[in-house]
């Protein structure tokens, strides 16, 4: 059986995160028939779709779901046995606190975490979960030496210094069969006149109004909830729909219904996550070689 290349596999997870060929190949510096090209011999080797074809982009399949988390489990190995003779240092070691967001701990940093811990041992980690503004207050007081975080949604930007390592596109989630599915162009305006499940962790539901607040409608907000699994189960269940980023986006509830998405033709901000920590203040050797290790894992994804 034939194996695919990396290149194939870093091909097809450009085209998953872009969401359109030609986006992609843009930020590859590749033609779209390369890519074009990749996604097809890898398809063929796996046997099966993994994206789905429409006028204004491509989604992935259910299948081109699972595969691209094993994609992007392998392509972090393989930049950490490339890396980890240069950045594995023994000589690291001490306390790092480690503050995190809600949909970070669920969404995010677990594997980086894993990773990191293989690669120096020497450190011991301190994990907290904490709401945004627990985790701004602990950093300005000493409590928490870092933040892996929602950078889109930090409030003291003279108080703390932040990076962001990955943007996640915003969405709209919809049950499958959905009318608006065979809609060209869907707008806000189009949402506004559907059901709305809000959910409202992680200061989802301010980051929500702000960008409504931009336009001349609002969402037809029907149920509020900090469960996205509930979210989830009640777009499926074709209750409403919802925009939500793709970070937290998986095509099954836990009933077994499909949730689609498709892109939005108004602009919607990113969800960015990254890293903070207090301004003036340098970082110690443990957050300085987290943070150096989650630029070199952000590359690699």
């Amino acid at each position: 059986m034939k194996e695919p290349s990396l290149r194939q596999i870093r091909y097809f997870t450009a085209v998953a995160n872009a969401g359109q060929v030609s986006r992609a190949a843009k930020v590859l510096n590749v033609s779209q028939s390369a890519l074009t090209n990749a996604v097809k011999q890898l398809e063929d080797i796996v046997g099966v779709s993994l994206f789905k074809r429409h006028g204004g982009g491509v989604t992935l399949t259910y299948e081109g779901n699972i595969f691209l988390d094993h994609a992007l489990r392998v392509l972090a190995v393989v930049d950490e046995a490339v890396r980890s003779p240069s950045r594995k240092r023994d000589d690291v070691n001490g306390r790092l606190r480690l503050a995190m967001t809600y949909t970070v701990a669920g969404y995010y940093i677990p594997p980086h975490i894993e990773r990191f811990q293989r690669a120096f041992p020497g450190v011991q980690l301190e994990l907290t979960e904490a709401p945004r503004d627990r985790i701004e207050d602990g950093l300005a007081s000493g409590s928490f030496d870092l933040a892996v975080m929602l950078t889109s949604n930090i409030i003291d930007q003279e108080g703390l210094e932040f990076e962001t390592l990955m943007q996640s596109r915003r969405r709209l989630w919809l049950a499958s069969r959905h009318p608006l599915l065979s809609q060209n162009n869907v707008t806000l305006a189009d949402v506004a006149r559907e059901p709305y499940i809000m959910l409202t962790v992680d200061e989802a539901s301010n980051t929500a109004q702000r960008y409504w607040n931009q336009t001349a409608y609002r969402p037809n907000t029907v149920f509020r909830t900090s469960s996205v699994e509930a979210v989830r189960s009640f777009v499926a269940g074709g209750m409403g729909v919802t925009i939500l980023s793709d970070m937290v986006y998986r095509p099954w509830s836990l009933d077994g219904r499909r949730v689609e998405v498709i892109s939005l033709a108004d602009k919607v901000p990113t969800m960015d996550v990254g890293l903070a920590w207090p301004a003036n203040v340098p970082l110690g050797s443990a957050a300085s070689a987290f943070r150096e290790f989650m630029h070199l894992g952000d590359e690699a994804s």
